[in-house]
């Protein structure tokens, strides 16, 4: 919280002097709330609690944030700094006597969803969501098949949800789009309506994308030979055989986000001359550089290992990489770290960040970027 917040809206309603349940009734009908003006956010809570939080996850900010009272009143209110274009994901949390209870903002419509349930967002001023990632009725969908791969490597059959673009045919040779976490990027991130919209607008070339179903993600994409030998010498020739594939490095990208970037990273690195991008979100790229305390817990022992040995002697893996990174999410730091590690390999390099965090709608705003970089349209032109 920083600045003057004199003449908001909020402050407007205190200078009226004694506040009853009309006249907040009224204040909150001519408000979309949180009420965002100009670079302040004012967030609010209505009803009966000894005390209430904003809790979000965003760097450099406290975890919880108190809101405050309204005297003689059951309006709750705090003020915060939000950067334009921003998206901030958050909850309310309530204490009642001894019970804590963590919940969505129900004044505010807008709810963000993901594998761990739904929580409110805010949009900063000027925030636009993509409407390329919104359905188009002109646009001519494409087609999803449910595969089944027989994997030896991972001692299961592996699903693969393969998409087709709409205008898909035999004679064509296509290149290869491998999506970590495919489920979560098709049902939380849209990508296929975005896949549609950008073949259909040809900003992106037509493609294929395999979408994997991750088994213990956690294990699977945690810098795993299994997993790396799976995508490469089963996953590869399985669809090179039956669907008409540019079967060469520059025809195929590897796309993760979090744990499934540094597979994707990891599995070029295992297998170097195979891929020819890599389409890195918010990767999970925790390092040290002395002693061993990460901060990440076990699951990112493994991840930490691949990192410091890929950070010690970093090769060009692919012949461009794309990285993107919310500079709300405790990941910022890491993922500006490898750009230049990547730079130096000689592979070619464009970085976005954007003012958002940890989030399947912050990987979905910046697929058109990553997409056109690697896959560029016809009408895509790059200037690098």
């Amino acid at each position: 919280m920083t600045g003057s917040t004199r003449r908001l809206a909020i402050n407007r309603l205190k200078e009226r002097g004694p506040l009853d349940g009309d006249t907040v009734e009224r204040f909150l009908a001519r408000q979309q709330v949180p009420i965002v003006e100009g670079l302040r956010c004012t967030f609010l809570f209505r009803g009966e609690a000894d005390e209430v939080w904003v809790t979000h996850r965003v760097l450099g900010l406290p975890d919880r944030l108190p809101l405050r009272r309204l005297r003689g009143t059951d309006l709750w209110s705090v003020v915060m700094e939000l950067p334009e274009r921003s998206r901030v994901e958050y909850q309310l949390e309530l204490r009642r006597g001894e019970h804590y209870e963590r919940i969505n903002d129900p004044l505010n419509p807008h709810r963000s969803h993901s594998p761990v349930g739904g929580s409110s967002v805010v949009f900063g001023t000027g925030y636009e969501g993509p409407e390329w990632a919104e359905h188009d009725p002109e646009t001519r969908p494409g087609e999803l098949l449910e595969l089944t791969v027989p994997s030896r490597a991972l001692h299961r059959d592996a699903r693969v949800t393969l998409y087709l673009p709409a205008r898909f045919r035999r004679t064509a040779s296509y290149p290869l789009l491998v999506v970590h976490d495919g489920p979560d990027y098709l049902q939380y991130a849209a990508a296929k309506t975005v896949l549609d919209n950008l073949v259909h607008r040809n900003e992106v070339a037509e493609l294929v994308g395999a979408f994997l179903h991750p088994g213990d993600r956690l294990v699977e994409y945690a810098d795993s030979t299994a997993h790396a030998r799976f995508v490469t010498d089963e996953l590869l020739p399985y669809l090179e055989r039956r669907f008409p594939l540019n079967a060469q490095p520059a025809g195929r990208c590897l796309l993760g986000a979090s744990f499934g970037a540094v597979a994707a990273l990891s599995t070029a690195y295992r297998h170097p001359d195979t891929y020819g991008s890599l389409l890195l979100q918010s990767g999970s790229f925790v390092f040290t550089d002395i002693g061993s305390d990460h901060g990440g817990g076990p699951a990112f022992d493994p991840v930490v290992r691949f990192t410091n040995r890929y950070r010690a002697r970093p090769r060009a893996v692919a012949d461009k990489v794309f990285v993107s990174c919310g500079v709300y999410e405790p990941l910022i730091v890491p993922n500006r770290s490898m750009v230049p590690v990547f730079t130096d390999t000689g592979m070619r390099v464009r970085y976005v960040e954007s003012r958002d965090g940890h989030s399947w709608e912050n990987w979905r705003d910046r697929l058109r970027d990553g997409l056109s970089y690697v896959f560029p349209g016809p009408r895509k032109y790059v200037y690098e």
